[in-house]
């Protein structure tokens, strides 16, 4: 890849900046298409003088994602929403990056979508996770489709959040407890998608789901964060008669804890389907959260690192 020119659709986000370090590393350079410019501004200084360039780019607009993607060898799309639009930037944004990589006869497109795109969802999310991957398809047959599950890392929304949580309060309620998901780390999907560029011979035309090794709960998750952050909260388990009327009545307000969007992405596992294509097709073994979460974490224990001091020490 070196030399190549990528556009990364959203790669000022938390996995695109993961990804731009990955690409520059290689000797690519990479051009950072974001609808708000200044959230792109940390991306700048990750590459060597040169390597990186940002461009204005809003995927709802067609003259705008061909203009991004004039020149590129390859393109990268990211963009992805919790709440609001679905069908706009999951479905025709995601059509609409497809056909212009398609018009400018780039080599290959990687499509980011997520573990759940199914058009018979219960959600909205995962039904335009679904429609976003059939009009890709339509217009870039050759692209590469990867379906991370949670992805967790220093500056997820995810963990941290929890974690956040569950420092503050004595008492933390667990909407979805039995809901299963398959953390990735970021770095792991960073990386898969990097080889999708290396070789589209090999991974084009295909799609990929990537999990964690292990599989946790949303209730064992949360435990889990809880021991790292030397934390001892009551936990109780929301039923999900509640909790869905809680998020059906409140999850429209900003900072709702929960929408009934999401409530609805929680009645179904969120783990790698039986004999799909994952990590091992990329010689990736993927990052298990015990070796990483507990590094980023310590800013939420109560005396930071020393808070993990064992127990009857006074040394």
């Amino acid at each position: 890849m070196r030399d190549s020119l990528i556009t990364i659709f959203g790669g000022g986000g938390f996995l695109g900046r993961h990804i731009t370090q990955q690409l520059t590393a290689a000797g690519a350079r990479v051009r950072i298409a974001q609808r708000n410019i200044r959230i792109a501004q940390d991306v700048k200084p990750l590459g060597n003088l040169g390597q990186t360039q940002l461009v204005a780019a809003d995927i709802l607009k067609p003259e705008s994602v061909a203009r991004a993607v004039h020149g590129a060898d390859a393109v990268i799309n990211l963009v992805g929403i919790l709440k609001g639009d679905f069908d706009a930037f999951h479905h025709r944004g995601a059509a609409n990056v497809a056909q212009a990589a398609a018009a400018a006869g780039v080599s290959a497109l990687v499509h980011v979508s997520a573990i759940g795109a199914d058009p018979q969802s219960k959600s909205g999310y995962g039904r335009s996770k679904a429609d976003g991957e059939a009009a890709v398809r339509a217009a870039f047959p050759q692209a590469t489709i990867l379906r991370p599950s949670i992805v967790f890392g220093r500056e997820d929304q995810f963990v941290n959040r929890f974690a956040g949580l569950i420092a503050a309060l004595p008492i933390v309620p667990i909407i979805g407890g039995k809901a299963r998901f398959q953390p990735v780390y970021v770095e792991d999907v960073a990386e898969a998608v990097a080889n999708s560029l290396a070789e589209p011979a090999r991974f084009g035309g295909r799609t990929f789901e990537l999990g964690g090794p292990e599989t946790v709960s949303m209730a064992e998750l949360n435990k889990r964060i809880a021991h790292e952050i030397g934390a001892n909260p009551t936990f109780i388990d929301m039923p999900d008669g509640l909790s869905g009327l809680m998020a059906g009545m409140t999850g429209w307000l900003p900072g709702a804890p929960i929408t009934s969007d999401q409530w609805a992405m929680l009645q179904t596992d969120n783990v790698v389907a039986d004999g799909a294509d994952g990590f091992a097709a990329f010689g990736i073994t993927p990052t298990p959260m015990a070796a990483v979460i507990g590094d980023y974490l310590v800013r939420f224990r109560k005396q930071g690192r020393f808070g993990a001091r064992a127990k009857g020490r006074t040394d």
